[in-house]
């Protein structure tokens, strides 16, 4: 055998570039999400909102750490470095595990909670007429968002006090008031026809099953990559075996 013929086989360490690949696209993905939530939390800051600050640490540890990891998995597949890859390996299988058993033993519970929780909090803002300020402000852009009107007997909630983010210019979402149906409003007003409420729960479904997707599918991505790391080790492992077994006085290519 040649010695050319023998590094060749000694250096096949075929997971190297699709582990690279997977996690260069991780690492795209982690700091873009870093990104959002560095905005989001700006944000909250401007505007004054409140939000648990454990939930916001805990999300930066997340997105820090497995941006971290990335990096290091990256570096000890090109450098060959096992302990690297040990080190990335276990913290993708305690990443993937925690996110996995979390989001399936808390999905029901937080779902239901999540929505009871905010359809009370737009039940609580009824009778419209005199809700607050602060509520009105929260409707009318939940109004001119959905394309809805009131909450849940549509412009009727809003009395004789139908706001502008009411008015409609869709044919098919909307309904005409005339006369004494109107109820205080302009004659002929066109207004959103359906109610909000319905609609905002549906949306607010949607998007927390969506999350709660996005979370599970991240958790079985790691798992892909904790099994990927797991093979490198194996293939690099080999690697440096055989390489061992080249300089020993075993085998000596060439000597014959």
């Amino acid at each position: 055998m040649q010695r050319n013929a023998v590094v060749v086989v000694a250096d096949k360490t075929s997971l190297k570039r699709p582990f690279i690949f997977a996690n260069a696209v991780h690492m795209a993905l982690c700091f873009f999400m870093l990104t959002m939530t560095v905005a989001w939390h700006r944000d909250l800051i401007q505007t004054g909102k409140l939000v648990s600050n454990v939930s916001v640490v805990i999300m930066y540890i997340m997105e820090i750490g497995c941006l971290l990891l990335s990096v290091l998995g990256v570096f000890g597949a090109c450098t060959g470095k096992r302990w690297c890859l040990i080190l990335y390996a276990a913290g993708m299988a305690a990443a993937s595990q925690t996110i996995i058993v979390r989001t399936a033993l808390s999905y029901q519970d937080v779902y239901e909670k999540r929505v009871v929780r905010e359809e009370s909090k737009l039940l609580s803002m009824m009778p419209l007429t005199g809700t607050s300020k602060a509520n009105r402000t929260l409707l009318y852009s939940i109004q001119q968002e959905f394309e809805c009107c009131g909450l849940i007997e549509g412009y009727k909630d809003w009395g004789s006090s139908i706001p502008a983010s009411c008015n409609c210019q869709y044919p098919g979402k909307c309904i005409r008031l005339r006369g004494s149906a109107t109820l205080g409003a302009p004659k002929n007003q066109y207004v959103y026809q359906e109610p909000c409420l319905p609609i905002y729960v549906s949306e607010l479904k949607l998007a927390f099953s969506l999350a709660m997707g996005i979370q599970f599918g991240s958790g079985v991505f790691w798992v892909v990559l904790l099994v990927m790391s797991i093979k490198l080790m194996g293939q690099i492992k080999r690697k440096q075996e055989f390489m061992a077994l080249l300089q020993s006085n075993r085998y000596v290519p060439g000597a014959f």
